[in-house]
């Protein structure tokens, strides 16, 4: 029996996608999480929440989708802000699928390259870094579907070229309106999508031989950039709102600046980079091959070498993957590791690629080799996914609702709790100012005070509040508040919390 026409395909990514979401959601986190490094949760989520600005670089289009998913009618307010991550993260693993699917395509059988995307989409989604971010609130695996979308419209473009510039620029704008570092990948999307091809016929996708630019095509893509890019105005105009969290309150351009420029972390670039440098590499191959394992390495570098081709695709994932582990290396600061998503994204394409010349080669040389080598790579995704299970599973991480409830039941009525630290700040957050808890309290977080956006926005919150001065430390609030009973907290690896009433000093 004939089977019906794009069958192959159909059942190829019906599969990626079902496995990926039922894996997702068995292991996404149905509250506030800590797991996996996602300590900038609360803060994201509250200030989508509440109309709010989170932290630098502000993440405008983030904020916009998030309040999106957190308007379903399901979970806690945190669950459906997961949702997202998980969505977007399914998303990118199919086009990691669709890249290396269309680009073989043009050599192997539909079959052939179905398999080899498989291989791509599930090396990147059952990646240990990039699962974890798929099962908590953050913004990486958004970050990483443009990432993919851009290498998907540059390789594969729109047919009709004005179209595509637009389609292609405004992809580029809103990728950089959720993540800064998209912008290095930009510069070399954008010269490839400009290039006017010379050759009537190429043996293999989107060869780049005997090209020039377009410098039409270039100035109507960055126009189109620009417009993406325009999300940021909504920064500004929900700081003159003055909301609760109104980091930088980027309301004129210096302090508009300040923000998405990421000031408050430049610090942690190359510092102490040359006497650490070569620890942090040795760091990175390691977590390389954390995430693919010996076989899925040795496929990707086959993939990258023998079959390497001079086209768009290895031209942009080589840039990709030199770009953004460079990044992560010199990026000095304990999550700097999910830097290297992209360098991921890149390397399960080459892998893809691998394995779809290998299947080719396998069927006309030593046919019978061919259900042991797809049996191989069966036995280790399922080995693979069964060991990173519980290092990725947030389903049963209850830390922070269990530190803030405890914060919250030792908390004198009326109290002024200083926090410290982004796990106790952000947290106390998303119950007081999200959720609504506890409203009798005053959540000061100690390592904002100096600030004066901050100082602001927590006058309006409690206009009772007395902050003394332009640097208001925690005793001179104490002080000058002495009507209030004072609470100390902090988590590390454990609360850490400490109330007292002043008075009875």
């Amino acid at each position: 029996m004939k089977l019906p026409k794009n069958f192959t395909r159909v059942i190829s990514f019906s599969l990626l996608l079902l496995s990926l979401s039922s894996i997702y959601l068995k292991t996404v986190a149905p509250n506030l999480t800590w797991a996996n490094g996602g300590s900038d949760g609360g803060d994201l989520i509250t200030a989508a929440a509440t109309g709010g600005i989170a932290h630098p670089s502000g993440y405008p289009l983030y904020l916009i989708l998030a309040r999106f998913f957190q308007l379903f009618p399901v979970g806690s307010l945190a669950f459906r802000t997961n949702l997202m991550s998980a969505f977007f993260a399914v998303l990118a693993a199919f086009f990691v699928y669709a890249i290396v699917f269309r680009y073989l395509l043009v050599e192997l059988d539909e079959y052939t390259a179905s398999i080899a995307g498989l291989s791509a989409g599930f090396a990147i989604g059952l990646s240990p870094l990039f699962w974890s971010q798929a099962v908590i609130t953050e913004v990486y695996t958004l970050h990483a579907f443009f990432i993919a979308l851009i290498v998907y419209i540059t390789v594969f473009p729109i047919k009709k070229k004005k179209q595509s510039d637009r389609w292609q620029g405004l992809i580029y704008g809103l990728a950089a309106s959720n993540h800064l570092t998209a912008l290095l990948l930009i510069p070399a999307a954008l010269m490839l999508n400009a290039l006017n091809h010379h050759s009537a016929t190429q043996k293999i996708a989107c060869s780049i031989k005997n090209s020039s630019v377009n410098w039409k095509s270039l100035g109507r893509q960055l126009i189109w950039m620009l417009v993406g890019l325009s999300i940021y105005a909504l920064l500004p105009l929900r700081a003159m709102k003055q909301p609760v969290i109104n980091w930088g309150n980027p309301v004129n351009l210096e302090n508009f600046w300040w923000l998405i420029s990421g000031k408050i972390y430049r610090a942690y670039y190359f510092q102490d980079a040359l006497a650490s440098l070569w620890s942090r590499v040795e760091a990175s191959a390691s977590l390389l091959l954390d995430q693919f394992g010996i076989l899925g390495i040795t496929l990707g570098f086959i993939g990258i070498i023998l079959f390497y081709r001079k086209s768009k695709i290895y031209i942009l994932t080589i840039w990709m993957a030199m770009i953004f582990s460079g990044i992560a290396i010199i990026y000095q600061t304990p999550d700097s590791y999910l830097y290297f998503i992209p360098t991921l994204i890149s390397f399960s394409v080459w892998i893809g690629i691998s394995v779809g010349f290998s299947l080719k080669y396998l069927q006309k040389q030593k046919p019978f080799l061919q259900p042991l080598f797809l049996a191989v790579l069966i036995i280790s995704l399922l080995l693979g996914t069964i060991k990173n299970w519980k290092e990725v599973d947030a389903s049963q991480d209850n830390r922070a609702e269990s530190f803030v409830r405890e914060v919250f039941e030792l908390a004198p009525e009326n109290a002024i709790v200083f926090a410290e630290g982004d796990q106790a700040i952000f947290a106390l957050w998303y119950f007081h100012f999200a959720l609504e808890e506890r409203t009798d309290l005053i959540v000061l977080a100690t390592d904002l005070l100096h600030y004066d956006w901050y100082q602001a926005s927590m006058k309006k919150k409690y206009p009772s509040l007395v902050l003394p001065g332009p640097f208001p430390f925690p005793t001179t609030v104490v002080v000058a508040n002495p009507a209030r009973d004072i609470c100390y907290v902090r988590y590390n690896n454990q609360a850490e919390i400490l109330c007292e009433n002043p008075r009875e000093r």
